[in-house]
């Protein structure tokens, strides 16, 4: 429940700081007072979006802080879900910072808005005027009745066998259209990967066929080449190698005359022996080197594909074209694998379509099972409050599509008096109906799910005399089992309270603020008879104010 709210530095508001109770408080106010600035700032709370404008001192930073006595509401799933820390005695707290930034605490952890929108619904529930137009809602008439069903676990099951459900649909209709779009492109890959295939890239040596293409293509050129460097080094009187033999001949006279000699003969010696061994390889190469055109005529071919398959892929090397194999061929196996993981794919989807939907069909049937109780229940309230002949029809139909809420399609027709057929509820019923039909719907709630704190504001609005102690009674009985506020200007309201907060606004120079205060009982006997006979309190007032209070 809500313990304490502190607001500064907002609307009208300069510091004030309240502690509230359980059990039923009442807050009452001239129209302008500042009612909706309260309200304003515990939605700031529960998250609604910030607005600079409604800061009090622009310079100033606007703090709102609201602490909740929760340990009696087992919120500790919705906290871990949210990621927020959980504490018994949880601390919301928003800032609106000079220049417009908002910051979001909770137990002074800073956390995103939207982690403070989902939490913000299990903590309040704020009833304006507005929110009875929810009574129109599909989505709220089939949450009640779900709530008298007990159907909590079953639609959070019906909800994650649907979210299992489109997730493989979705799965499903990604598979035929990439099956589509692979075998448009299967039969242009095939002849890709067959080209590449076909040119036996990975017996290929890419370096070593250019080098036999350039010896073939010059054998001529070579073999003359050859035959003049042998001439060169081997012929008689003149070739170099003949002539460092003599050379070699003269220095051997020398050898015994000194070391350097010696030293000079051996070098000579040396590049003689490596001479001898040229001459060898280069006889050897020269007898190798043979014209042979039909060799060459199949490197040439070979390379001429290759080159063309790699300007074509605009590659460089056999290794990037062989990558390229490798990667076509997996397009190809996944193309042609593609009707297994579709077939697989799609005996999933109509499996669990058929457990998606035993879970619609029990949601269903629970809902009807309940639906008698919960007309019985608003009927009998609704007699209470002044209406005798209203009556409910539910029309629960099942759809053939999934929706969040199971399957069923549920219109909610409504009539307030004998001899008048059902109508749509937003269609006939008048603004003070819906009041006490909302009234009615969050008393049958009460007793069946723990509500979170729930803020009634004016939902007497359109009712007086003895609806409005009806109305009051039922909220006393409501707020035995919760907290519940109701902002209200009936005086048979405000005297059912077990507290009693006054909105008011004060001059302070040329300033006006607004000010709360917690009434004492001698307090609201003053406040009770303004509320009946106006600001001058008569005496007859004042005892139909006591009356009302015992």
């Amino acid at each position: 429940m809500l313990t304490t709210l502190a607001i500064k530095n907002y609307a009208l508001i300069d510091d004030i700081r309240v502690d509230f109770h359980s059990g039923l408080t009442i807050i009452t106010g001239e129209t302008g007072a500042g009612k909706s600035i309260l309200l304003g700032a515990l939605a700031l709370v529960l998250g609604k979006r910030a607005d600079s404008s409604s800061v009090k001192d622009a310079t100033q930073k606007c703090v709102i802080e609201a602490e909740f006595s929760i340990g009696a509401y087992k919120l500790q799933t919705v906290f871990d879900e949210n990621d927020l820390d959980y504490e018994p005695r949880t601390i919301v707290r928003r800032e609106i910072l000079p220049g417009g930034k908002s910051r979001a605490f909770v137990n002074d952890t800073p956390v995103a808005l939207t982690q403070l929108q989902e939490l913000g619904p299990h903590l309040v529930d704020i009833h304006s005027q507005h929110e009875t137009l929810t009574l129109s809602s599909e989505t709220f008439q089939l949450e009640v009745i779900d709530a008298l069903a007990g159907n909590a676990s079953l639609l959070q099951e019906y909800q994650h066998n649907l979210e299992t459900y489109k997730h493989l649909s979705e799965a499903l209709s990604e598979a035929k259209k990439e099956k589509e779009d692979a075998t448009r492109d299967l039969d242009y890959n095939t002849f890709l990967y067959n080209e590449l295939k076909q040119a036996g890239l990975d017996k290929i040596d890419q370096q070593d066929l250019e080098e036999t293409y350039e010896t073939l293509n010059n054998t001529e050129d070579i073999q003359e080449s050859l035959a003049r460097i042998l001439q060169l080094l081997s012929e008689e009187q003149i070739g170099s190698l003949e002539t460092a033999k003599e050379a070699r001949i003269a220095l051997g006279k020398l050898r015994s005359f000194s070391s350097e000699y010696e030293s000079l003969w051996n070098r000579l010696n040396s590049v003689i022996i490596e001479l001898e061994d040229i001459e060898e390889t280069l006889s050897e190469k020269a007898s190798q080197v043979e014209a042979d055109p039909e060799k060459l005529l199949e490197i040439g071919e070979k390379l001429r594909v290759l080159y063309a398959l790699q300007e074509k892929h605009l590659v460089s090397s056999v290794k990037e074209l062989l990558t390229l194999q490798e990667e076509l061929e997996g397009k190809i196996d996944v193309t042609l694998s593609m009707d297994e993981r579709i077939a697989s794919l799609e005996v999933q989807v109509h499996s669990q379509k058929k457990i998606t939907l035993d879970k619609a069909n029990s949601l269903h049937q629970k809902r009807e099972e309940a639906i008698p109780k919960l007309k019985e229940q608003l009927e009998e309230i609704l007699k209470e409050l002044g209406l005798a002949n209203a009556r409910f029809q539910f029309e629960l139909t099942p759809s053939e599509n999934f929706r969040m809420l199971g399957t069923d399609r549920l219109e909610l027709l409504f009539t307030a008096n004998k001899g008048l057929a059902f109508s749509p509820l937003k269609k006939v019923a008048s603004g003070g109906e819906l009041s006490r039909i909302m009234l009615a719907i969050k008393a049958v709630l009460s007793h069946y799910k723990r509500l979170p704190t729930i803020i009634f504001d004016e939902i007497d609005t359109g009712v007086s005399g003895e609806i409005a102690h009806k109305m009051a009674t039922i909220m006393g009985t409501m707020s035995r089992s919760m907290q519940l506020f109701s902002i209200t200007h009936l005086p048979q309201i405000a005297a059912k309270g077990d507290h009693h907060v006054k909105v008011y606004k004060e001059d302070s120079g040329a300033v006006t603020a607004t000010r709360l205060k917690t009434l004492t009982e001698e307090e609201r006997i003053v406040e009770i008879a303004q509320m009946i006979g106006g600001k001058e309190v008569t005496d007859s007032a004042i005892a139909h104010a006591k009356e009302l209070l015992n």
